[in-house]
């Protein structure tokens, strides 16, 4: 499996897809493309970053760089990749709930047409649930989900209670990682924790599957709680610190600054479901960041602990080198 079928699975949905000497990208929003894999770490060079600018008339950028990079956001991949993974991995809370949640429901690979079919009332809920508001249709889900059917690497899973579908989870395995896309679960199973029974099968499975090495959770999002990520913490997945660039097209970088931050940060307040709006004000923060020098920058929650390390340990690599 490799990053060709992931490109492949993105052009059968309709997005825009082009491959460039250090990435594949995806148009994400309108005229505004993601690099892919998601867990790749690279370092275009600007030729190359205008070129995509040029050749598909884009907005902005964004990928993932390492955190040794001299630009960026201060960021995180949300990862697993120790050599085994069991239950005393978890924290206690976390160790409860799974087993309860094993208990409860049954967790086995389900068909890419069952997700299509039964999983979009669960991205409805767990959208409504988080206060979202969905960038998709019913027909686009279910395009979504059917366009992996016959890709090799793209797998369904499912929690299952008396054969009712509650919670679901896709994945796609690229070389020696395997890279966890979605994950819904129906509110009204939330206390029975099929989420935990459901991320602890899916990991164990994973780890324990020849090939794979590690396992991507989540990039670190541009407008979502920072909350939303301490679900996978407690079931043992680890903060990677990495930077996040946005990249703006020389024609509207100078628009993007704090003055036009605070007015889209004004107007999400007014409009807190609007993900467009929410997607805009994380863009410009993440670039108006990642102009700073490391040390300056604000640090996610999940990584204030480790900063003095993380720049130490740069300090050290890079031979005194500012960040």
């Amino acid at each position: 499996m490799n990053a060709e079928i992931f490109a492949e699975w993105f052009r059968r949905q309709g997005c825009s897809v082009i491959r460039t000497p250090s990435s594949y990208w995806y148009e994400a929003g309108t005229r505004v493309y993601q690099a892919f894999p998601y867990h790749w770490l690279i370092e275009p060079k600007e030729r190359e970053l205008l070129n995509l600018f040029r050749q598909r008339h884009a907005i902005g950028l964004r990928y993932s760089t390492p955190v040794q990079s001299p630009l960026g956001c201060i960021s995180y991949h949300t990862i697993y990749d120790k050599p085994a993974y069991t239950i005393d991995m978890l924290d206690r809370r976390s160790r409860q709930n799974a087993r309860a949640g094993l208990k409860k429901c049954s967790v086995e690979p389900i068909s890419l047409a069952r997700l299509a079919e039964e999983g979009w009332s669960l991205e409805v809920d767990t959208a409504d649930r988080q206060g979202r508001r969905l960038s998709l249709s019913e027909s686009i889900w279910k395009r979504r989900c059917k366009a992996a059917e016959d890709l090799a690497g793209f797998e369904a899973w499912g929690a299952l209670v008396d054969g009712r579908l509650v919670a679901a989870l896709l994945s796609f395995q690229i070389e020696d990682w395997c890279e966890l896309i979605s994950q819904q679960c129906h509110r009204d199973y939330l206390n029975a924790r099929v989420n935990h029974a459901l991320a602890f099968t899916v990991t164990q499975t994973m780890v324990n599957r020849p090939g794979i090495r590690s396992i991507f959770y989540a990039l670190h999002s541009l407008d979502a709680e920072q909350s939303v990520d301490e679900f996978k913490f407690r079931m043992g997945y680890i903060a990677r610190p990495v930077r996040q660039r946005v990249v703006f097209h020389p024609w509207f970088s100078t628009c993007a600054n704090r003055f036009s931050h605070a007015i889209v940060g004004k107007l999400l307040r007014r409009d807190p479901s609007s993900r467009t709006l929410a997607k805009a004000e994380g863009m410009i923060r993440f670039y108006l960041q990642g102009k700073q020098a490391l040390a300056d920058q604000n640090w996610p929650a999940c990584m204030a602990d480790r900063k003095m390390e993380v720049l130490k340990a740069m300090a050290l690599n890079e031979g005194g080198r500012e960040v």
